[in-house]
């Protein structure tokens, strides 16, 4: 007897689009990735000291930049998601499905980056890359494994026909 993809969802696991709502290990993914500019968010929203709370995560100001540089793909990835609708363009399409590749290749370039601000420029401590790469491979490792996710990179939203109906009905009244 075949399992239907769907069976172990209820309706609240699906969004407007009839699709399946997008994994809790994507964003869990892109809160890493994107962790320098989430720090930067939260200096800034505090006004009584707005640099503070970067010194405090980021003791040298390097590390920052680093880990902003390393959050581009995460910049990309959010574009994305939040671009992925019906009729959305061609290249939102292609880079939905590459997704999966997309994430770990955006993972891996943040640990790259780590290494380097490592060996290189000697600004991280080797308990931090450890950590840094466990978390990574387990990332990767979860997106992997994740059923949800090889689901939300299966589809993509398409135009409900009950919504096309209610456009046009609507058209046609005004």
């Amino acid at each position: 007897m075949v399992k239907h993809n769907y069976s172990d969802y209820s309706v609240q696991d699906f969004d407007n689009f009839d699709c399946l709502k997008v994994s809790k290990w994507v964003y869990l993914s892109l809160v890493f990735i994107l962790r320098g500019y989430v720090v930067w968010l939260m200096s800034v929203t505090n006004m009584k000291d707005r640099v503070g709370i970067i010194q405090w995560i980021y003791p040298e100001t390097s590390l920052f930049y680093l880990s902003l540089g390393s959050g581009a793909f995460g910049v990309f990835i959010v574009l994305v998601l939040s671009l992925r609708r019906p009729k959305a363009n061609n290249w939102i399409k292609r880079s939905w499905s590459n997704m999966k590749g997309i994430i770990i290749l955006a993972l891996f370039f943040d640990l790259i980056i780590s290494v380097c601000g490592f060996f290189y420029w000697h600004l991280l401590s080797l308990t931090w890359l450890i950590t840094q790469a466990i978390i990574v491979v387990g990332l990767i490792i979860m997106l992997n494994v994740s059923k949800r996710f090889r689901i939300n990179i299966a589809e993509f939203p398409e135009p409900l026909p009950e919504v096309k109906r209610k456009k046009r009905f609507l058209n046609n009244n005004e």
